[in-house]
Formats: structure tokens, C-alpha cells, sequence
């Protein structure tokens, strides 16, 4: 039995191990290159894997991007949960939220350019990130903390503050308090008044306790690829110290 029970433990750290492997290769892809242009080929190239070896845990390229996604909402949410559930204010909720998940171009480069080529959510289908934000900025409503308004329009507010933050902080020389600047913007958009927003979006952030094991702990050395911008020209992970 424990001769069994030990094989069944090897061969499930082992199919763990693969996981990662394609998962990691993936991210490495779509940041450079973007989800609808990288293969399975690709896939299997970097990873060094046979095609056999790839459907063993995907079906296709669609269904590992969408799998990669979750893995990373769901240790982003692991990581923010506690800095943003310890605040009682939904400001302060939504700020710590807006603030840290834009400081993955500094920490976490290859995520977020990752995260930057699968573009602006789509709120009809599930996604973890806008659960998460959704919650604080439905209850700060409720509260009267931001003006009412739609919960699309809230959530088109912050998803607009992050991505724009996070894709600028990849860029070279960019200012330091970006995150900040941006999260104030998006506060006063939610109808904080100016000196609220720049007082709560500039409170220092409370530790992040840093995950042991996963994708952000395993890709945090790799630097951003090129990403390029809404422009045409191509910016990389900024240099910040």
C-alpha cells in the first residue's frame, strides 16, 4: 500500500512538474508574441515537449491561454486578498487592489506583459480579477463611499486605471508613482474628491506575503519581452532602483 501510495504521489508531482512547464512556456509566448499567434508548435518548442505530450493536458493553444489566465488571477488574488480584505473602507479596498496589481510590471514583468496581450476583460464571462473588484466596488456604492452609477461602468473605471498603469509601467522611464497617479484617477472617477483620492492612493501599501511556490514565484527573473503599444511602437519593462 505504501509502495502505491508513494508511486501515485511521484507520478502526480511529476504531471504537476509538466503543467508548469507548458504554463510557464506559454506566458513566455503570448508576451511576446500575443495569444491568437502562438501554436501549438510553439508551445512545444519551447517547452521541449512532443505534441502527444502537449494533449495529454490541453486540448488546444485556447484552452492553455485560458488556463494560464486563471492560474494567474487566482495567485494574484491569493497574494492581494489579505492587504485588501484588511481595510474596512471600499476605497481603500479598491485602491490597495488597483495599486498592487499594477506593480506586477515592477515585480512580476513577464506576468503582466502577459496579461497586457489578453487585452480588456470581457465581463459577460467569468473572470476571478473582476469577481474580486466587484464585490468592494458594489459595496462602496451601497455605502454612498462612490456615486452611483452602473457596476459595468465602476468596473470599466478600475479595469481602465490597471491596465493603463501596468502597461505604462513596462515602458522605460517611467515616473515611479504611476500606480498611484492612476489610482487616484480612478478613485475620482468612482466620485471621491481630489484630495480624498491623492491622500488614499498615496497611503503606504501594507506587505504582500509573497507565495512560496506557483507562476509568478517561477517567472519573476524573466523579463518582460517587447510589448507593443496601441501606437505601434514597442516598449519593455522598465528599469526601476
Amino acid at each position: 500500500m505504501h509502495t502505491q501510495d508513494h508511486r501515485q504521489r511521484v507520478a502526480a508531482e511529476r504531471r504537476e512538474r509538466m503543467r508548469a512547464r507548458l504554463l510557464a512556456s506559454a506566458m513566455r509566448l503570448v508576451a511576446e508574441k500575443g495569444p491568437a499567434a502562438t501554436s501549438i508548435d510553439d508551445v512545444i518548442s519551447a517547452a521541449e515537449v512532443s505534441r502527444g505530450t502537449f494533449y495529454k493536458y490541453f486540448p488546444s493553444p485556447d484552452a492553455l491561454v485560458r488556463e494560464l489566465a486563471i492560474e494567474i488571477a487566482n495567485e494574484l488574488i491569493r497574494m492581494a486578498e489579505p492587504v485588501v480584505r484588511s481595510y474596512d473602507d471600499p476605497a481603500e479596498r479598491v485602491s490597495s487592489g488597483i495599486r498592487l496589481v499594477a506593480r506586477l510590471a515592477i515585480d512580476h514583468p513577464l506576468a503582466a506583459a502577459f496579461l497586457m496581450r489578453l487585452g480588456w476583460p470581457d465581463a459577460r464571462g467569468p473572470n476571478m480579477l473582476l469577481d474580486f473588484v466587484q464585490r468592494d466596488l458594489t459595496e462602496g456604492i451601497r455605502q454612498g463611499r462612490f456615486t452611483r452609477m452602473p457596476i459595468a461602468l465602476a468596473l470599466n473605471i478600475v479595469t481602465g486605471a490597471v491596465l493603463g498603469a501596468t502597461h505604462r509601467m513596462l515602458e522605460p522611464g517611467c515616473e515611479s508613482d504611476f500606480a498611484e497617479q492612476s489610482t487616484a484617477a480612478a478613485l475620482r472617477g468612482l466620485g471621491l474628491d481630489a484630495k480624498s483620492a491623492e491622500r488614499i492612493a498615496n497611503r503606504p501599501l501594507k506587505p504582500v506575503e509573497i507565495l512560496s511556490a506557483g507562476l509568478l514565484t517561477e517567472t519573476s527573473d524573466i523579463p518582460a519581452p517587447a510589448v507593443a503599444n496601441t501606437t505601434g511602437h514597442v516598449v519593455g519593462r522598465r528599469k526601476v532602483g
